[in-house]
């Protein structure tokens, strides 16, 4: 064992020298090419070990064109304008300054082109490098424009450059969660965020128009990884970070201004969400709406198409759409008539037994908290939920019933459900049309609350007890339904089985202190007797 162990650690030596020397290789290069014009074609050298297989070349290689690209930008090295090609520099009547730089700007394209490709690379520190390199180029770039432009009349910035690494990010086949999470530290600069905003929604109506509005789970992933890490600054005042400073109308500048920034980020999210999403993508969305998204619009109404598709996919998902429907009627002036029978609709008796019951009653508690709404609707959602509430289990009756009780404490008209007169002669039939997807033809308040006087021979007592309660008048405090919210069944069996007894059981009403010493006369007696 001995000999090959040291065989291993001779190879791993001679590896670390060898990346040492091709650092160094490659460092003597660059300084050879900064120092010498003559010795331009050794940017060739660098440009193979940039398309190596080997991890470690491919990194140094990338640090290298790093500092020869960018010292080439700072002194102005590199052809501005339209590139003429190499045959035409050649041949054409360009003096040796001019071909040098043509020469060497499509060297440069040549080096940009392949660190795009990098960002496909299977090993993440390959991907992270080039990625850091491009985005080193294209502070250069804006600081140094390769556009042959009138600056006093135009704004500098690399548009191009930042519109590729988007297309490489925005992969359709690859996860780059991992990467795009990296590029998250240049979105904190305001121009290259306004100009990634533009390339996603640029690069999303091309994809998916292409894929006919299919959907795309890889990809919309990736877009959606992307634009969740963007945020908007809430005041003008906050848009002071900038990768390329303009010279002149910096003011001017779209990408200096917050009215343009909420423009092109509503444009982002609404071209995105127009098309398909993979169903769980939904709630993904729909979590971050009205915290991540709607604040940042400037017209937060226009989401209300998927919002509308959203309630369609059904589960969670339409609960969490009419959140986001809640929030745009009462924060943003939205006319949406059937958001609650759209709500009323979702009560059906799988509610009971799903994951995000708690949530759902909670915002339904939310949803029905105005005392401003029709005595007909609120009539119609406390008789649908006592309906439901006769095949719901214990943990979801000691939701249910208290938040029926609160309805009725916030619309005084509803107790007509649990005092209605009635006559002898009156047939005993209920006229409640459970079927009824509209709330105002239901007939619920023709209806009576009998299925709570039913739950109070529930064989579970504390749902019994709870039903008990509509038995005398109701309280003007409401039930805090929060403390009830997550109860599960094995909580309440764990409740009852801990139940200790809190008082001895009475055996006798006085103690007997004297059944052998103070009774000796008695048995005596009973003996002479016998």
């Amino acid at each position: 064992m001995a000999p090959v162990k040291k065989r291993n650690v001779s190879s791993a030596k001679t590896t670390e020298q060898n990346v040492k020397t091709a650092k160094i290789d490659l460092s003597s290069k660059v300084e050879g090419i900064l120092v010498n014009r003559k010795n331009a074609n050794v940017v060739f050298d660098i440009l193979e070990f940039l398309q190596s297989e080997k991890e470690k070349d491919v990194v140094s290689a990338v640090d290298a064109c790093s500092k020869l690209f960018c010292t080439l930008l700072e002194r102005k090295e590199l052809f501005v304008g339209k590139l003429p090609g190499e045959d035409e520099a050649l041949s054409g009547g360009f003096r040796a300054e001019e071909k040098y730089r043509i020469f060497m700007r499509h060297r440069y394209n040549s080096c940009v082109e392949i660190l795009l490709e990098h960002l496909s690379h299977e090993v993440h520190r390959v991907k992270e490098s080039g990625l850091c390199c491009l985005m080193r180029f294209a502070a250069e770039e804006g600081q140094h424009p390769l556009e042959d432009l009138d600056w006093s009349e135009h704004y500098s910035f690399p548009r191009a450059l930042i519109q590729a690494v988007v297309d490489r990010l925005l992969s359709r086949t690859t996860d780059n969660s991992l990467l795009i999470s990296r590029f998250q530290e240049f979105l904190e600069m305001e121009d290259v965020r306004y100009y990634v905003m533009s390339s996603i929604r640029e690069n999303v109506g091309k994809v998916m128009d292409k894929s006919k509005g299919a959907v795309v789970p890889i990809y919309q992933n990736n877009v959606f990884t992307l634009m969740s890490n963007i945020s908007v600054p809430s005041q003008q005042s906050e848009l002071s970070n900038f990768m390329v400073k303009q010279e002149a109308k910096h003011e001017d500048w779209k990408a200096a201004k917050l009215n343009e920034h909420k423009r092109v980020f509503e444009r982002m999210w609404l071209g995105f969400l127009k098309y398909k999403l993979p169903s769980n993508m939904y709630k993904k969305v729909l979590v971050i709406l009205h915290d991540s998204i709607l604040p940042h619009m400037s017209k937060p109404t226009l989401m209300i198409d998927f919002l509308t598709a959203a309630y369609d996919v059904g589960g969670a998902i339409s609960l969490l759409a009419l959140n986001g429907l809640f929030v745009l009627i009462h924060q943003h002036n939205l006319d949406y008539p059937d958001f609650y029978k759209k709500l009323y609709n979702l009560l059906e008796p799988s509610v009971f037994h799903v994951k995000y019951r708690a949530r759902f009653f909670h915002l339904a508690n939310l949803f029905l908290s105005s005392s401003h709404l029709p005595v007909y609707l609120v009539a119609a959602f406390a008789k649908r939920l006592a309906r439901l509430a006769l095949t719901a289990p214990p943990a979801a009756l000691l939701i249910v019933l208290p938040f029926i009780y609160n309805l009725i404490r916030r619309h005084p008209s509803c107790r007509v459900l649990i005092h209605k007169p009635s006559t002898e002669d009156e047939p005993l039939e209920d006229l409640y049309v459970m079927e009824e997807e509209d709330p105002a033809q239901c007939r619920a308040l023709e209806s009576s609350l009998w299925e709570i006087k039913t739950l109070q021979k529930h064989y579970h007592p504390d749902v019994a007890k709870a039903a008990m309660l509509i038995n005398a008048p109701l309280s003007e405090q409401e039930d805090d339904i929060s403390e009830v919210l997550e109860i599960t069944v094995h909580e309440l069996m764990e409740r009852d089985l801990k139940q200790t007894q809190t008082k001895s059981i009475p055996l006798e009403f006085e103690t007997a202190t004297e059944l052998l010493r103070g009774g000796g006369d008695v048995l005596g007696q009973h003996f002479c007797l016998d």
